[in-house]
């Protein structure tokens, strides 16, 4: 091995090698930084779920019973031995009593298809020479995950790690079973936040204030033309984004049916521009990208008329300019002009959420082509067919060819028509 020791003075002098005086504290921090995650976990005295039981809310759907809560920060640091809440995960504790003689599996994609595993939760408290510590700390969350399968006449509970919903968890859970599926819609309280009461409240104002029920597909259908095309900027005479998008179900079959597609509840303060029948948006869902970008938004209305019982919701269906290659930045957000396509995309989620029993397309939010484009209460310029998208929604899930297709505009005829004119005034 070859030497120079004429230049290791000339480089300790100019900088370019570390002296021992200076190296130590290197080394000393670099091994600090290896171990000290070790203080951040730390192996829980005992499990007791008994907090999560006594707040827990249950449903109970023929001979199988749920129960649900949100684990809040101090319940992750009692639990798990660490705070997963701060690592941007919702953990979930779920109790699933099947009486039943079948054998059920709860599907984890329905409740979040981007949900966590127990190791992918557990890895931020790993540390460089974690060793038999790392393996330990794996150990402990894999054993709180909720198990799989829950046999007949027996009682499974455990955690499941998901996304933040804020303010409000609407939880959905697929359990699976011989030959059926048994779906819960479960609107769980965060502890640590306050809870969404215009979420709450639209829950039961569809009962409470909506008198109106109309009977008949036609005059449902003239309604919906006659509804307002807008939302409006609160407190002033200004159009805000079109409502191009109606879906009429129970608020549980909207919500499973958003929620196995990776909708989540979150409402910003842009969403607060938006006002219809005189208030704000009774709920707001994202479908956020990979890594937090933001994407698609729904923002829905409980409408003052029912559909044969059925609560309507008038919806806006948009996304910022730049889609999930934008920032997730709440105030830099701007409505992508191209509103149809936004409409059309969430069509085809809730196609594939199976919960998807008849669509229709009905006039209503104004013809706008692209050189007469409107703009919105932010300034936002769209354009638009004028459409809105009727979607009919069902608990149980369905095949994708089972849902009906009404005839009330033939919305593919005219895209193809529009499409064929804008060629031929190209040619001209």
């Amino acid at each position: 091995m070859m030497k120079y020791p004429d230049a290791l003075p000339e480089c300790r002098r100019r900088g370019l090698f570390p002296s021992r005086r200076k190296l130590t504290p290197l080394l000393v921090g670099l091994f600090l930084f290896m171990v000290g995650g070790c203080a951040t976990w730390q192996a829980p005295e005992s499990v007791d779920d008994t907090g999560l039981r006594e707040r827990a809310i249950s449903e109970t759907v023929d001979d199988v019973r749920l129960s649900a809560a949100v684990l809040r920060a101090a319940d992750s640091q009692q639990l798990l031995g660490a705070d997963v809440n701060a690592k941007g995960i919702q953990p979930v504790w779920i109790e699933v009593e099947n009486s039943g003689p079948d054998m059920l599996w709860l599907l984890r994609a329905g409740t979040d298809p981007d949900y966590f595993s127990p190791l992918e939760a557990a890895w931020p408290y790993h540390t460089l020479l974690g060793g038999k510590r790392n393996d330990a700390i794996d150990a402990h969350f894999d054993a709180l995950d909720f198990p799989n399968p829950i046999p007949p006449r027996s009682t499974r509970s455990g955690i499941i790690f998901t996304n933040p919903h804020q303010r409000t968890r609407m939880l959905n859970v697929d359990l699976l079973g011989a030959r059926r599926m048994i779906p819960f819609t479960l609107f769980l309280p965060d502890p640590d936040n306050p809870p969404d009461e215009s979420a709450i409240e639209a829950v039961t104002r569809y009962t409470q204030s909506a008198r109106i029920d109309i009977r008949t597909r036609d005059s449902l259908r003239r309604r919906l033309r006659d509804s307002p095309c807008c939302a409006q900027a609160e407190g002033k005479n200004v159009a805000g984004d079109p409502i191009n998008l109606v879906l009429i179900g129970t608020f549980d079959n909207i919500a499973a049916a958003l929620i196995r597609r990776g909708f989540r509840t979150d409402r910003k303060s842009l969403d607060d521009t938006q006002t219809l029948f005189g208030r704000l948006p009774d709920f707001v869902l994202r479908k956020p990208g990979k890594g937090g970008v933001p994407s698609h938004w729904i923002r829905a209305w409980v409408a003052p008329f029912r559909y044969r019982e059925q609560p309507v919701w008038l919806m806006q269906a948009g996304r910022p300019v730049g889609g999930r290659t934008t920032i997730a930045d709440d105030k830099a957000q701007v409505l992508h002009p191209d509103v149809d396509e936004v409409r059309n995309l969430l069509v085809q989620d809730l196609i594939y959420s199976g919960g998807l029993a008849t669509l229709g397309f009905v006039e209503g939010a104004g013809e706008t082509p692209k050189y007469r484009s409107r703009s919105d209460t932010i300034g936002s310029h769209y354009h638009t067919d004028g459409l809105r998208a009727v979607m009919f929604l069902l608990s149980r899930p369905r095949k994708l060819s089972d849902f009906e297709i009404l005839d009330w505009v033939p919305a593919l005829e005219r895209r193809e028509a529009d499409a064929a004119r804008e060629q031929t005034d190209a040619l001209r």
